[in-house]
């Protein structure tokens, strides 16, 4: 820790300068397969774009000291129509009430967002992507088992943003459909992670704009509505239904854990853990509640207005119930539709980032290709699943977010075990010896972490309830609480797994 307090210091001079995102070489194979890309990749470098593979950075190179960065580009992120159709899926999917889905909202996020902050400490701490970092609990061979299931996570949160967006394109004519928005939602996100890491955090910081203005222009407009149809009643709520909205709420939040980390490796690590902590807590928890209680407020009186149901069709098209509500504006209603859905990039953006770095993190010969390769199979996959998914929306809602939510809690159980008792919260080159990251014969060896794993994903298979299957318990009105239980099975596993270890050696 002293040695890295000299390195602050002389970096101090240089704490505003902007890191250079082509710097440094990859301890794996860094050589391209091909003159084309290795051509390429210089010349998007000359321009500013990043082209920095998954190596650490190191503590000299990080110098941003911008830390409310990390409020801003997870306001950002889910500050928008994707949270606010979580929302709706209390009312209009679950069945439940204005008060018991703002209820489970408060509470559910006022825990759930301890994970992200806890997890955005480590970005500028170790200057690490997560998925290169969980190598220090997976072993190398071991954690390509979360850097694949990340991977279709970010593109199962991908095909999400983008079907809404469409959805949202789709309402403002009748002339537009869900495909031409999602194609545009697609070609914006793949601009803005193009240029990578710098460019990413200035759009989150202005990203936000629009959708505040519309959330407060839509309670503006729609207040006389909301007051007199609150009230409307309900079927009793369920166990079932109280628990799969709150696991669905936790899954939002908790499946943002394992690329949190990725959005500050170049930022200073001078700012203590609770600064980091604080800013991001809050960068999810303001945003996450405002968003999600509107939609369900919106969700909830909308089968008694008439032109809000119209717009919602069915309970299918949230951009429709968004663009319904602001009609009576004109104009006005329009342009902020529009803006709120061409701001969906600020959540596609991080994840299509991300979904780069998991690409390079799995093997050697991964790495070897650049960024902007897999930026573009994102984007082949993306367009045609996102318009099918589009068919299904609640379905496609429910079963992304929980599947991600699954092996994400069990992921986030033991980062977090590993972190504070076994690496003692600590931070030091000693607990988390940096230069070792690419090599699988000087990591753990993961096994405690891989047999974890399979433990919680088998514990929690019975308390599954998805469209396409529902386990035993879940069938006997537990609801889906598979989220909960790989959590608790996963972190509890480790400490037995590790202890054993320990005392074998």
């Amino acid at each position: 820790m002293q040695s890295d307090t000299v390195e602050w210091k002389q970096a101090g001079s240089n704490c505003h300068s902007t890191p250079d995102l082509s710097a440094g070489n990859d301890l794996e194979d860094n050589r391209y397969h091909a003159g084309f890309l290795r051509r390429t990749t210089l010349l998007l470098s000359r321009y500013g774009i990043e082209t920095r593979g998954i190596a650490p950075v190191p503590v000299e190179e990080r110098l941003d000291t911008r830390w409310y960065q990390m409020f801003f580009i997870w306001f950002s992120s889910i500050m928008n129509i994707l949270a606010f159709s979580t929302g709706t899926a209390g009312p209009a999917f679950f069945a439940l009430g204005v008060r018991d889905s703002i209820a489970i909202i408060v509470v559910v996020n006022l825990v759930s967002c301890f994970l992200p902050g806890f997890f955005a400490v480590f970005g500028p701490k170790l200057g690490m992507r997560a998925m290169i970092q969980a190598r220090f609990s997976w072993g190398y061979f071991g954690a390509i088992i979360p850097v694949v299931l990340n991977i279709f996570s970010s593109e199962g949160y991908l095909i999400l943003n983008c079907i809404i967006g469409g959805q949202t394109i789709a309402s403002l004519s009748p002339q537009l459909d869900d495909t031409l928005g999602i194609v545009i939602i697609s070609i914006i996100s793949i601009v803005v992670t193009f240029c990578g890491y710098r460019v990413i955090h200035w759009y989150e910081s202005i990203a936000w704009i629009p959708n505040v203005v519309a959330f407060i222009t839509m309670l503006g407009v729609g207040y006389p509505q909301l007051r007199e149809n609150q009230s409307a009643p309900v079927p009793p709520a369920t166990l079932a239904n109280v628990l799969s909205f709150a696991s669905l709420i936790a899954s939002s939040i908790v499946g943002w854990c394992p690329i949190i980390p990725d959005y500050g490796v170049y930022h200073s690590p001078k700012a203590s853990s609770a600064r980091i902590f604080i800013y991001t807590y809050l960068g999810f928890f303001v945003s996450s509640v405002t968003a999600e209680v509107l939609g369900v407020v919106f969700a909830a009186a909308a089968p008694n207005v008439p032109a809000w149901n119209a717009g919602f069709n069915g309970s299918s098209s949230v951009g429709g119930l968004f663009y319904s509500v602001l009609l009576p504006t004109g104009a006005f209603g329009k342009i902020l539709t529009a803006l709120v859905a061409l701001s969906i990039p600020s959540a596609c953006a991080p994840t299509i980032y991300t979904f780069t770095n998991c690409f390079m993190a799995i093997a050697p010969w991964f790495a070897a290709v650049p960024r902007w390769v897999y930026i573009l199979v994102s984007e082949g996959i993306l367009i045609p699943v996102a318009i099918i998914g589009a068919k299904r929306f609640y379905t496609t809602v429910v079963d992304i977010l929980d599947i991600a939510g699954y092996w994400s809690s069990i992921f986030s159980a033991i980062i977090l075990t590993e972190h504070l008792l076994f690496r003692r919260a600590s931070f030091s080159e000693d607990q988390y010896p940096i230069t070792t990251w690419a090599s699988s014969a000087l990591l753990p060896s993961g096994i405690p972490a891989v047999v974890a794993f399979v433990c919680a994903c088998g514990a929690l298979v019975p308390f599954m309830s998805q469209a396409w299957y529902v386990g035993p318990v879940a069938r006997q009105g537990s609801g889906d609480v598979g989220v909960f239980v790989g959590f608790v099975v996963g972190g509890h596993r480790l400490c037995v797994d590790e202890e054993f270890r320990e005392d074998v050696v």
